[in-house]
């Protein structure tokens, strides 16, 4: 059995087997049910907020018409409990037929025709998580064709209820029935979470190969407690990771659950920062339908999504936890830019931090800073000059740097010296001073 598992692995390795697809050059955006809605099948009682097609048409409406696909968020991502208790006569999984009406094909039409992209989910297992039918070794072909022939664009491939051997197998399995299908569909795995995220058990290079996004560790829950422990994670281990991500190949902390009940303004802020230096998924899973306008900010907020979807595709680092409880995390950008995060885990009081970018590592020279959560920007950094940042408790300063050589006049997004940025997103002069509308006006 080893054998075997060590030839499908050659195998993926091989170029026809290989995972190159083109797909999730930057990482994944969109919107998913599981931590906000979990498995809520009682369509009678909670019909709004079931596991049902209802919810998914829902969600679709809000990402096309409240401006969140225009941002880059793209996907609707179901989740387990979607699924018939049983496969069909030909061993096919189905929808359940009471909460899925149309069955997924209609649903998947719907969400392509608001120009948004249809992810689902299953399981390397006998059962998923929740009980609902597994794939199998045997059944990997029949459900990824399955799959494509429903039109689906992103597979969620979780691993409860299956074993290592399994595992070893059947990831790289799917990987391979999916890119033989013909239809480009992304494929996010949970392998590295099952067997403890880090090498020797895992290994990331061989994974490039296989997934374009894993989930590495545990499930996020809606608490702040929750964010910490993920951040903590996956920022003690950055020497194993950061490395491991890339154009096509992400880590993935989890879902964003900005808008629900966990959270603080300033805790929504800092995983909204966190996640855009781990350039993580932005997969939301909260209620668009009810959310806050201040959630909404965040989870909108342009520069925030720009650092996140560079498309040099660096992952970020820790740079420092100090005794004050002040932590620094950075993040190399495009065309000589950076993010900087100034990160608070102090529970008493706004604490001033010092510190200068040489210290940072920072090379000598003058820079401007643009600070993405209030909109100003900074000019005349001196990388060797004090510097200070008020943080608040469990709060963040998050800071677009970039040399004041390259930006003398104009609002960096503005101006066009962080091009892709202004192409994706057509930043507003809103920050502007009046005499810099004239020259970014003739630029937008």
């Amino acid at each position: 059995m080893v054998l075997l598992a060590v030839g499908v692995l050659l195998a993926v390795l091989s170029p026809a087997g290989a995972l190159d697809n083109g797909l999730l050059r930057t990482p994944p955006m969109g919107w998913m049910a599981w931590e906000r809605f979990r498995c809520d099948i009682d369509c009678k009682d909670d019909p709004t907020n079931c596991i049902s097609e209802t919810l998914f048409r829902d969600m679709a409406d809000r990402l096309a018409e409240d401006g969140w696909r225009d941002l880059g968020y793209e996907y609707v991502m179901i989740d387990d409990c979607w699924s018939s208790m049983t496969r069909d006569k030909d061993g096919r999984l189905q929808a359940d037929p009471s909460r899925f009406p149309g069955g997924i094909p209609k649903l998947a039409r719907y969400v392509h025709d608001r120009g948004l992209k249809l992810g689902i989910y299953a399981d390397m297992g006998t059962r998923t998580c929740m009980g609902y039918p597994g794939t199998t070794i045997d059944k990997i072909k029949i459900d990824a064709q399955t799959f494509a022939n429903w039109s689906v664009d992103y597979l969620k491939f979780d691993g409860c209820n299956s074993g290592p051997i399994e595992q070893m197998l059947g990831y790289p399995l799917m990987s391979m029935a999916l890119n033989a299908t013909g239809r480009p569909i992304a494929y996010s795995c949970s392998w590295p979470a099952y067997v403890g995220g880090l090498p020797p058990n895992v290994n990331y290079s061989l994974l490039g190969n296989i997934c374009h996004v894993w989930r590495n560790y545990d499930d996020i829950q809606d608490s702040w407690d929750s964010v910490q422990g993920i951040v903590d994670w996956f920022f003690t281990n950055q020497d194993y990771l950061q490395p491991a991500a890339g154009p096509g190949r992400w880590n993935d902390p989890d879902m964003l659950i900005i808008g629900n009940f966990g959270l603080s303004l300033d805790q929504a802020r800092s995983q909204m920062a966190l996640w855009a230096i781990l350039a993580a998924p932005l997969i939301m899973s909260n209620d668009l339908r009810t959310l806050s306008n201040d959630a909404r900010a965040i989870l909108q907020n342009k520069v925030a999504i720009s650092i996140n979807q560079d498309p040099l595709g660096v992952q970020g680092r820790r740079l420092l936890q100090t005794k004050s409880r002040i932590e620094v995390y950075w993040r190399p950008l495009s065309e000589s830019a950076s993010a900087l995060v100034f990160h608070s885990r102090r529970q008493d009081m706004p604490y001033i931090f010092r510190t200068s970018l040489a210290l940072l590592g920072y090379e000598a020279g003058n820079y401007e800073a643009y600070d993405v959560f209030t909109g100003r920007t900074l000019t005349g950094l001196s990388a060797a000059a004090e510097l200070s940042v008020s943080i608040n408790p469990s709060g963040v300063v998050m800071w677009y740097v970039y040399p004041a050589k390259q930006q003398r006049h104009a609002h960096p997004q503005e101006t066009g010296r962080y091009p892709y940025t202004r192409r994706k997103y057509r930043m507003s002069p809103l920050h502007l001073h009046k005499d810099q509308v004239a020259s970014a006006a003739t630029v937008l």
